[in-house]
């Protein structure tokens, strides 16, 4: 099972906060999860997720989305943070 969760813009764009995702052999990496919630959640979860700059993490450090996943991994999905 994989933990997704949503942060502050993307979650209040797709109204989603966290799910719980069978992982599966077809889920190699985090794009090919990123590409199976858009294909099942249709356009506005596209536009949510591949917004330029989105930003992921897994298992709380950020990676890009041809990093590996294993079973029990957490996944996260966050506009780019500014600070100052």
């Amino acid at each position: 099972m994989l933990t997704v969760r949503f942060f502050s813009l993307i979650r209040e764009a797709l109204d989603c906060e966290e799910l719980q995702v069978e992982h599966q052999e077809t889920l190699c990496t985090v794009g090919d999860l990123k590409q199976s919630l858009v294909d099942n959640g249709g356009d506005h979860w596209r536009e949510a997720l591949y917004q330029p700059n989105v930003v992921h993490a897994l298992n709380q450090r950020v990676v890009n989305t041809d990093h590996e996943l294993k079973d029990g991994d957490e996944v996260a999905f966050f506009p780019p943070m500014t600070g100052g």
